[in-house]
């Protein structure tokens, strides 16, 4: 079997084949390349353009998220439902309908970090795309009630940024990001701040803690989309100049004459600017959460990346040595806004994989009654079957779905049709619901009622995010009573089996065949 898709050529590259889809399987080659062919492929491309290629395109304008057909995911397990009972509510047709679902959560050592929903929008740093949309993202998060992380790179990449003897003093970029969520804050969610080897070195966070107000703050080790730091392109000499002089690694190097020739002979149109990779150890991470929390941070989170499994052991022996808050695992295949493109389908362990390990390593912590974080899994979810599933997989330890795209996606599109409504021209596509916000956005007349006044104020982005996840929670809230549990903390393992052997090998989930075995046979007698 291949696994791997747009190995040669792919939308995330804008390359194609000249044979469509007679491929090579392996080397995703046309099975005939012809001499003469102006060379539309990767590899074409890769012989005019170079290293430009390495990355999804166009740049700012987008988000991707690998491409290959991993051997198992979660598409491989379905949900059990049952005719008997009900779990938190009473076992009366009356009540236990699914309206009644509680989908609330908590974070924190000791829980006392309110969700309204079991979601968190996981770091969203410095790339264009993100920034574009920032407001209007987290707006919706905020009264959507779920937590938010500013991703890295935020304070190095404002060009408005002040930073005195290598420690940032002002930073206009991150408070407006955190003013943006405040704004809306309703009581419950969050919102923390992230901090990768370059955020570490300017005291991004100490200046969040001192100067913002700001209570959470996130460390990051990495994410499923790459295995070296983040990324982004600068399209002007003077940015590049800018950033290189503020210590990140920019490529080529601005400041050689010979490159500053080049670039104004149009050789090449974007500078890369990319971090460090940060080097994690025990004393290390243990010194940085205390001086964290002697700064004043209530709460300290870790995320952590698509890493081989000895790293995962690593950050849930520490998580649980520091009491962190949260902890977030973020697998192989979610997206992100500028990974190098085979570099995201073909590095890391998927999201199913990881959260099976995931879930060994916190069963043994609990075996031995060690302190048990509270996880969020992340690695590209966006519907609410992958959360009930993903909340199951690793009960009773996962409180939060880790999300990127998929809001960010709802906040784009939010942004845009709102946009358009408001200068009266609705899309075709939306005119047969009338030409009103309130008409077209279907939770915007709950919204105005709620907010009042202030809703002429919301990011009209802000109303494609409580959408979207108003329709993931009616959803959840209708898969769970299916199962006959009526909050969160009923979901149990034994809430899903799987369709294969190698599925349920993997993860401990029982095989369909297999699953209420011992109750059925009761049953029968």
């Amino acid at each position: 079997m291949n696994f791997s898709k747009g190995i040669n050529a792919s939308a995330a590259t804008l390359t194609k084949l000249r044979t469509g889809d007679s491929s090579c399987p392996f080397s995703g080659m046309c099975v005939t390349c012809l001499d003469g062919c102006p060379g539309l492929c990767e590899i074409g491309k890769s012989s005019i353009r170079g290293k430009e290629t390495l990355y999804p395109q166009p740049f700012g304008k987008i988000t991707a998220a690998a491409q290959k057909a991993y051997p198992v995911d979660y598409s491989h397990f379905n949900i059990a439902g049952t005719a008997v009972g009900a779990n938190g509510v009473a076992a009366d047709p009356d009540v236990a309908t699914f309206p009644a679902v509680n989908l609330e959560s908590a974070v924190g050592a000791y829980g006392d970090l309110p969700l309204r929903l079991p979601i968190v929008v996981a770091g969203m740093g410095s790339t264009n795309v993100a920034a574009d949309n920032w407001d209007h993202l987290a707006a919706g998060a905020a009264i959507s009630g779920v937590g938010i992380v500013i991703g890295e790179n935020v304070v190095g990449m404002d060009p408005k940024a002040e930073i005195k003897n290598g420690r940032v003093v002002k930073a206009p970029n991150l408070e407006r990001r955190i003013k943006d969520f405040t704004n809306w804050y309703n009581g419950k969610g969050f919102i923390a701040v992230q901090a990768n080897v370059e955020d570490t070195k300017l005291g991004v966070q100490e200046y969040a803690l001192e100067k913002l107000g700001v209570e959470i703050v996130e460390l990051k080790w990495g994410q499923g989309a790459k295995d070296i730091g983040g990324e982004v392109k600068l399209n002007t000499l003077e940015r590049a100049q800018q950033l290189y002089s503020r210590g990140y690694i920019v490529l080529p190097n601005p400041d050689d004459p010979a490159v500053q020739k080049a670039y104004k002979d149009g050789a090449f149109a974007e500078f890369e600017r990319h971090s460090r990779i940060g080097m994690v150890t025990e004393d290390g991470f243990h010194a940085r959460v205390k001086e964290l929390r002697e700064l004043g941070a209530k709460y300290v989170f870790l995320k952590t990346g698509a890493y081989r499994a000895a790293d995962l052991a690593r950050a849930v022996k520490f998580a649980s040595d520091a009491k962190i808050d949260l902890l977030t695992v973020d697998g192989a295949g979610g997206g992100t806004g500028m990974s190098p493109w085979r570099m995201m389908n073909e590095w890391g362990i998927p999201t199913l994989y990881i959260q099976a390990l995931l879930t060994r390593y916190l069963d043994r912590l609990a075996a031995k009654g060690a302190f048990v974080p509270k996880v969020a899994i992340a690695g590209g979810f966006t519907l609410e079957d992958h959360m009930f599933k993903a909340i199951a997989m690793s009960a009773p330890y996962i409180k939060a779905v880790g999300m990127a795209r998929s809001p960010l996606t709802a906040a784009m599109v939010g942004k845009n049709i709102g946009e358009a409504v408001k200068a009266g021209k609705v899309p075709n596509e939306y005119k047969k619901y009338g030409e009103k916000m309130e008409q077209i956005f279907i939770q915007a007349s709950y919204l105005k009622n709620d907010l009042g006044k202030d809703f002429a104020k919301l990011p009209v982005g802000a109303i494609g995010v409580y959408t979207y996840f108003e329709r993931l929670a009616q959803g959840l809230r209708q898969m769970m009573c299916g199962a006959r549990k009526f909050g969160l903390e009923f979901i149990e393992r034994d809430d899903i089996f799987a369709l294969t052997k190698e599925a349920s090998e993997i993860t401990g989930i029982k095989y369909v065949m297999d699953h209420d075995a011992e109750e059925a046979d009761k049953i029968i007698g």
